[in-house]
């Protein structure tokens, strides 16, 4: 990392493609490796309070009450800039992501370095988040120096981030620190579901765009009980498409620890089209429904209607976007 090589490393949430952040073609590289758009920021990892500090030009007391609660964790924090953190990783923007993990791995990494390490997901963007090195391997190979094998982290989704740049906290991505965790501390904070940010656009932070954690092949989501999976299933099937329902356990943190192995699980068979209904949209259940949303590009039915069949056809054949 210091003489600028990529090193991909797990953290609890997903593995991440690590850079110095203070190097310009190391992070220039991680943007190449994973075909990332420029407007798309990087969150920095540090393994102490006091280096985020040295990246940031305020930390205001809410920052601190939530770094004391959830840190190191699945928290990401956005927060006025430092002037010395490159543009590359702010997308040009005066706020700057930051957080601590709390994988061991991660923490041994961060605390041997001493220095901020940028790190998106090791995997190409778009595409379904690595839980595994295994993953990393199957995305990103050639594409890094070194990589960390940590096993199958813990919580499987992305980290929360919230905004503390503004008047009042605004939650940008649901993650493993839920927003029922966050009032409690915060007592206000704003969510808004489902936003979307184009891809031309500098986004506030990671994972604001539509298309994101998506399998190569084509995802449904179906806004109805199993008897709608039902149908869509015998009408695409009738029409000679082989569809496939990727069933989300139940249970919230199995639902989140793993979303990205069932889709990909799931990606590798012959099915045409993939069906997936959301979990209970509350605690990490929140989080889970945003990447489903986004892996499906916010492509969903409510109905088995003619229409919606159709629909579901046409998607499927590659006919719809």
């Amino acid at each position: 990392l210091d003489s600028g090589a990529l090193v991909a490393f797990p953290t609890e949430t997903v593995y991440g493609l690590g850079a110095r952040a203070s190097n310009p073609k190391a992070i220039s590289d991680v943007f190449l490796a994973k075909g990332r758009p420029l407007t798309d920021p990087l969150i920095l990892h540090v393994a102490q309070v006091e280096q985020v500090h040295e990246l940031v030009s305020e930390f205001p007391e809410d920052a601190a009450e939530l770094a004391a609660r959830f840190w190191p964790g699945p928290l990401t924090l956005v927060l006025p800039r430092h002037p010395d953190v490159l543009d590359l990783i702010t997308a040009s923007q005066a706020t700057v992501a930051v957080r601590i993990p709390s994988h061991p791995v991660a923490q041994a990494l961060l605390l041997e370095t001493g220095f901020a390490v940028a790190a998106p997901s090791a995997n190409r963007f778009g595409r379904i988040s690595p839980s595994s090195a295994a993953h990393v391997v199957s995305e990103l190979a050639g594409q890094y120096d070194l990589l960390l094998d940590g096993g199958p982290t813990t919580l499987g989704v992305e980290s929360t981030v919230v905004d503390l740049s503004g008047p009042v906290p605004k939650l940008l991505r649901p993650g493993g620190v839920t927003l029922e965790e966050l009032s409690e501390v915060l007592g206000q904070i704003t969510y808004a579901d489902r936003v979307i940010t184009a891809e031309t656009t500098n986004a506030p932070a990671p994972g604001q765009f539509l298309r994101h954690y998506s399998p190569l092949t084509p995802l449904l989501l179906l806004e109805g009980d199993e008897s709608l999976t039902q149908q869509i299933l015998q009408a695409l099937g009738d029409k000679g498409v082989t569809a496939l329902s990727v069933e989300i356990p139940q249970d919230q943190i199995e639902a989140a620890r793993n979303l990205y192995q069932l889709l990909r699980e799931a990606d590798a068979t012959d099915a045409k089209l993939l069906l997936v209904r959301p979990t209970q949209s509350a605690g990490i259940g929140r989080a889970v429904n945003d990447r489903l949303f986004r892996a499906a590009q916010g492509r969903s039915l409510k109905d088995c209607s003619e229409e919606s069949v159709r629909r579901a056809l046409a998607i499927a054949l590659g006919e719809l976007p």
